[in-house]
């Protein structure tokens, strides 16, 4: 489902990503560790096709999605991937069930699928209640529910993950952990970027290291 080859990534004279090679199958769930500042979330973003790599080669599904148009890229991104930002991205200006509407509008869903998709999302995630709250209405551990619906609203085949229950209690980030699983036997391809190392141990995943801007297993 994924590959990636020789991933470089610099800025300015600081080199993060120093040849990263990684390999994911469909239906499987990664979890990739590291320390602060050691590159997850720029690797994730390349990954997600937000970001561009200085050098190597990414496929998916056997398409290298760099080599498309503007318009092309972000089709590809809009039916392939779902990412579950770190800090939310919510847009203020809309609810929380339009923020999670909003991939599924975008993939050609009538009004009433992309709702109810929605609707049962936040069902499935304990804020029902919470449909017609704008962002700043609604609390970070709330605000990270509605970002992971949006995420797979559109039923990506991949879906990435930025420290998904960095403001989430141990309660709910079990809960979150067991819907990707879920979502990994239904064929989803799930990579999920965390520092929380007691999770990841709870979790049948393969376990990677992002060190020295290269990947080991462990």
């Amino acid at each position: 489902m994924l590959k990636a080859t020789g991933i470089q990534k610099a800025y300015s004279d600081l080199s993060i990503l120093k040849g990263v090679d990684l390999t994911v199958a469909s239906g499987e769930v990664i979890s990739i560790v590291g320390s602060s500042g050691a590159g997850k979330t720029t690797l994730l973003q390349i990954l997600g096709t937000l970001d561009r790599p200085d050098k190597g080669e990414l496929l998916i599904d056997g398409i290298n999605p760099f080599t498309l148009s503007s318009k092309g890229l972000a089709d590809f991104r809009n039916k392939s991937i779902g990412f579950i930002f770190q800090f939310h991205q919510l847009l203020p200006e809309f609810t929380a069930l339009e923020n999670a509407m909003l991939p599924a509008l975008i993939g050609g869903k009538s009004k009433k699928e992309a709702e109810e998709r929605a609707q049962h999302l936040f069902q499935k995630l304990n804020i029902g209640h919470r449909t017609t709250h704008k962002p700043s209405e609604l609390s970070g551990g709330e605000q990270q529910r509605v970002g992971i619906a949006r995420a797979v609203v559109h039923r990506p085949p991949i879906l990435l993950a930025d420290e998904p229950t960095g403001n989430l209690d141990p309660d709910l980030s079990r809960e979150i952990m067991s819907l990707f699983l879920q979502f990994s036997q239904l064929g989803v391809t799930v990579l999920i970027a965390t520092h929380d190392l007691e999770l990841v141990e709870s979790m049948p995943a393969r376990r990677l290291q992002l060190q020295d801007g290269r990947i080991r297993a462990e």
